[in-house]
């Protein structure tokens, strides 16, 4: 008997924004848009050039899938999240975070040395994120960490594209597919970012191989996978490896499909001022519509308004009351 709506593997980061010029991204050599890997001292080094350019504008629990993850909690799923964090500030930090949207973790037994893994999202005027990441002890999420049970009484296990980066956290990905496809449990997957298709597109395929239920990726992460520059062409093929695709295009909406039918989802005009987290938004909001039973034109809907209002503000969430107020207003157009 299933139990949890969807149980999510990923990186347990805290992640912190700043406001930045395209002249800081150029003058420290960030690529800007993508997400990349480096060490404490480096990071301890960018943030103290970050704090010189005025105050941390957010803090809060990150990671790609947990990001997702909180979003569906906060619409009113049923989550639970496998991952790892340090007994340091951070990591404890991290464990309230999650309490506090009532997301149960394969934390609770945890006692582990290190530190906690850290994410530095630089933001801006454009409202585009570049994020460089110090994984901390995230980057050696192990089968240890994962719950097998928890995914067999899941509807979906969620598969976040960062934890390619790790050969441990490959092999977990491994095993916690077996127990899925063992418990009829649908798998979900998402690239999370361009890097990871770019240069780690092995781990990619190791996620895809021998299909999976539902997979998300934007725009330039569907022309990597393909070589299409047409999403359209892109999602033919796509196909051939997730029962349903959903490619988020930015302002444009999204397309959705699957062997049967195909979906344009209308994008929603907003003035963007932080694109970080809109495609977790996405993937949760959606993911939440389809566990209730919507159709792939209303999931769809609510996932593009919800990511369309969560640019609206720096972070990677949204309040839980606005959420709420979220759904009662799309599903009343809906009907109306």
């Amino acid at each position: 008997m299933k139990t949890i709506d969807v149980i999510g593997i990923g990186n347990a980061l805290v992640d912190q924004e700043f406001e930045v010029t395209d002249g800081f991204l150029q003058k420290h050599n960030l690529k800007k848009g993508m997400m990349e890997l480096i060490d404490e001292d480096a990071q301890n080094t960018l943030i103290a050039e970050l704090s010189e350019l005025g105050e941390l504008k957010k803090q809060c629990g990150g990671g790609s899938a947990a990001n997702s993850l909180v979003a569906f909690a906060q619409f009113g799923g049923n989550a639970y999240y496998c991952c790892k964090v340090a007994d340091d500030e951070a990591g404890m930090f991290y464990r309230q975070d999650l309490e506090q949207v009532g997301i149960e973790t394969s934390l609770k037994n945890q006692q582990n040395p290190g530190i906690t893994g850290r994410c530095l999202v630089m933001v801006t005027p454009d409202a585009e994120r570049t994020m460089r990441t110090h994984l901390g002890i995230t980057a050696d999420l192990s089968t240890t960490e994962i719950d097998d049970h928890a995914i067999a009484a899941a509807n979906y296990l969620y598969i976040e594209g960062y934890l390619i980066t790790s050969d441990i956290a490959r092999g977990a990905i491994q095993h916690a597919k077996k127990v899925a496809r063992e418990n009829d449990t649908k798998l979900v997957m998402t690239c999370s970012d361009p890097a990871m298709v770019k240069f780690f597109r092995d781990g990619i395929d190791e996620i895809l191989d021998g299909g999976v239920d539902l997979m998300f990726c934007n725009r330039e992460e569907a022309e990597l996978l393909t070589g299409k520059e047409d999403p359209q062409a892109a999602l033919s093929v796509l196909l051939g490896k997730a029962d349903t695709v959903a490619i988020t295009l930015g302002k444009d909406g999204a397309i959705i499909a699957n062997k049967e039918r195909q979906v344009h989802i209308p994008g929603v005009p907003v003035k963007a001022i932080d694109t970080n987290g809109a495609g977790d938004m996405f993937a949760g909001a959606m993911l939440y519509g389809l566990t209730q039973g919507m159709s792939l034109e209303n999931a769809g809907r609510l996932a593009s308004h919800a990511a369309a209002e969560l640019v609206t503000e720096f972070g990677a969430r949204l309040d839980k009351a606005r959420q709420q107020q979220l759904i009662e207003r799309v599903m009343n157009a809906e009907t109306a």
